[in-house]
């Protein structure tokens, strides 16, 4: 079965032209298929559009939140609610074509990736977002070695079992690809066709990629420290010990030399560091471990059962 994953927000006059487009290509898939639709917690007609398509296809699911969650959680749902074994994620705004559906799926089939990225070569957006795009997939090349050309494209191929493995929050959906390939996971690009948006605008535009330059940062640190952490915190909390212990040492040897230190500035400032190391070993290293831990301890259906929905087209 080909499962196509599509998030949406306030995308009211899209949703009927992306049906229409998709709907003339999946039949000719040769596989079973769905749609899986998820409202972000639109407050225009969206969910009014995708129930009444779900009404006319029984290959539809609709999903609903209650109130806007962000891409991540559109994802993660989406990916706990789907059952094919390929499973695509789209954007509704009609940029990507359906009419390539096959050829990632003959790619993947060819080079037996878990992931198949599209690459908009011929990118047909703003320039100021072309230079960002551009700009965001070099650091990524730069600090983690990633051979893709378009990491953020919406247009993916996953296998069921690389779709499942993933869990994501706040701005991360942006990285799957990179997180999956740090998993193991086979992850490749195919070049695919992009148009200009004919509905609406950018809900979820590179724009807000300076507004999430911290979902960076913790890209980093999982990557780098997600398995081992005592060494990021470690390392900082040895060094405020050490040098605060240092201080304190210096200041210990001229008291015995008869000096008084109880007014010093440098007393005060050595405690503090020694304190402040203390705090960043334990406090720190606890609090990341646990949060870390405790996510990827639960399934993912177990993550995503907790997002309150307005709709389910399950009930």
């Amino acid at each position: 079965m080909v499962s196509i994953i599509v998030p949406a927000y306030n995308e009211e006059e899209s949703l009927q032209a992306f049906y229409d487009e998709t709907i003339k290509y999946l039949p000719h898939l040769d596989k079973a298929y769905e749609i899986v639709f998820i409202d972000d917690g639109s407050n225009d007609n969206t969910l009014l559009v995708m129930k009444a398509l779900a009404k006319k296809d029984k290959h539809i699911k609709v999903y609903s939140f209650k109130g806007n969650r962000q891409k991540a959680d559109a994802l993660m749902l989406g990916f706990a609610k789907a059952q094919g074994d390929l499973i695509f994620t789209m954007d509704a705004d009609l940029q990507d074509k359906p009419s390539e559906l096959h050829k990632f799926i003959t790619y993947q089939k060819e080079s037996g990736a878990d992931v198949v990225v599209g690459w908009r070569k011929e990118r047909k957006d703003k320039s100021k977002m072309v230079i960002i795009s551009k700009f965001f997939n070099w650091l990524n090349h730069m600090l983690f070695k990633l051979q893709l050309h378009d990491i953020d494209c919406g247009f993916k191929l996953f296998t069921k079992d690389a779709a499942k493995s993933i869990h994501i929050y706040g701005g991360l959906y942006r990285f799957i690809p990179l997180l999956l390939q740090q998993q193991g996971y086979l992850v490749q690009e195919v070049v695919v066709e992009h148009d200009t948006r004919k509905f609406g605008y950018s809900k979820y535009g590179f724009s807000k990629v300076f507004r999430n330059l911290p979902d960076l940062f913790t890209i980093i640190f999982l990557l780098k420290f997600g398995k081992r952490p005592l060494h990021f915190f470690g390392f900082i909390g040895g060094l405020m010990l050490i040098v605060g212990a240092a201080i304190f040492a210096y200041l210990t040897i001229i008291w015995f030399g008869g000096q008084s230190i109880g007014d010093r500035p440098l007393l005060q400032f050595s405690i503090l560091l020694m304190l402040g190391g203390l705090q960043t070993f334990f406090t720190g290293f606890i609090a990341d471990l646990f949060i870390n831990l405790n996510f990827k301890s639960k399934s993912q259906t177990e993550n995503a059962s907790h997002f309150p929905l307005k709709y389910s087209s399950d009930k």
